[in-house]
């Protein structure tokens, strides 16, 4: 998986874009208003998201509509795949272990 991917996910705002274009396309001032920026910095951060392929544009009249990219989360989820084995593991063993002591206190015990 690209390190562009990782740089382009570690700043909240482009987080905050990917959640937005990932419930439907939007042009940049759509975008902008959603998340709080100005449309110069909507942009530069729509860049970043462009290069590292998680988002992709079509133009609309004089418009650029944007996208999430899906083939690129696929690619990040393949990559989390083993540690979300490793988690619902060590869950599961936690539900078994709690299934088998009715006597551990419950969280309105607590």
């Amino acid at each position: 998986m690209s390190d562009s991917i990782w740089a382009a996910l570690a700043e909240p705002r482009r987080r905050d874009i990917l959640d937005v274009l990932r419930r439907a396309p939007c042009a940049v001032g759509e975008l902008s208003e959603r998340v709080g920026l100005a449309q110069p910095q909507t942009s530069k951060h729509l860049r970043v998201l462009r290069s590292a392929g998680l988002v992709t544009a079509h133009a609309d009249a004089q418009r650029r509509i944007y996208r999430a990219e899906p083939n690129a989360l696929a690619e990040l989820d393949a990559w989390l795949a083993p540690y979300r084995a490793m988690w619902n593991t060590g869950l599961d063993r936690l539900g078994d272990f709690l299934d088998s002591n009715p006597d551990s206190p419950t969280e309105e015990q607590q």
